[in-house]
């Protein structure tokens, strides 16, 4: 059982999210907007964070914003009223784990959810592998605890760039469309603009640039999508 806090100035909404989380045995706490949520967060620690955006005073961007600054790695959830790209967007850069655009189907959203607390707890528990299940140059890739590492260095990164990265990985030269990216790395029926797939990659690009500068191993290709350069 996970505990959960729902933030979300909707009362409505929060009463039907929270019934939905304790149906599937979570913990849940509530929070009528972002300041509350903030409170709640620092006094009793969540496993995972479900935030609504478009919130009076401090809303959901703004909030995932200040819990990275202050170094809360919970992962965070975000829910949009508007399915609008730059939205999406601007939500992941902030450090948003994943997002949901309303009108949302709450079984798309209890799988989302469950796979970030997976993430988390695969993390926590499972012991550290002495190989990798995937090694190619300098990448190496932990499944059983979505872990990346790159020239000896680990990458942090969410589920769904795990899962991007390691759809590219694992076939070297191979181009991918962004719908096609879409439908292997979120696996489920949520509405997503395939333009997002730029800011994964964009994301994935600066994290692997943090540990080696000259990182180039995803490559774009104009018109097509994007492939894990092969180096041979």
């Amino acid at each position: 059982m996970a505990h959960v806090l729902l933030i979300d100035d909707d009362d409505a909404l929060l009463d039907a999210l929270a019934l939905a989380f304790e149906d599937a045995g979570h913990e849940v706490s509530t929070a009528p907007h972002g300041m509350a949520g903030l409170t709640a967060i620092r006094s009793n620690p969540p496993d995972v964070v479900v935030s609504d955006v478009n919130m009076p005073g401090l809303d959901g961007f703004t909030l995932c914003r200040r819990l990275r600054e202050a170094g809360e790695t919970v992962p965070v959830l975000l829910l949009t009223s508007r399915d609008n790209e730059v939205d999406e967007a601007l939500g992941l850069e902030l450090g948003a784990d994943d997002y949901v655009a309303k009108p949302f189907s709450t079984r798309v959203l209890l799988a989302r959810v469950s796979a970030l607390i997976r993430r988390d707890q695969r993390r926590a528990e499972s012991p550290r592998p002495e190989t990798a299940d995937l090694e190619l140059g300098q990448l190496a890739i932990f499944p059983e605890r979505l872990e990346v590492k790159y020239d000896g260095h680990m990458v942090t990164v969410t589920v769904t760039e795990f899962h991007l990265i390691e759809t590219l990985s694992r076939r070297p030269g191979v181009v991918f469309s962004r719908d096609r990216l879409l439908d292997l790395i979120r696996g489920d029926d949520s509405v997503v603009a395939q333009r997002i797939i730029d800011t994964y990659v964009r994301r994935l690009r600066r994290k692997f640039e943090s540990v080696s500068p000259d990182f180039d191993c995803i490559e774009t290709v104009i018109g097509a999508g994007y492939r894990w350069k092969s180096k041979s």
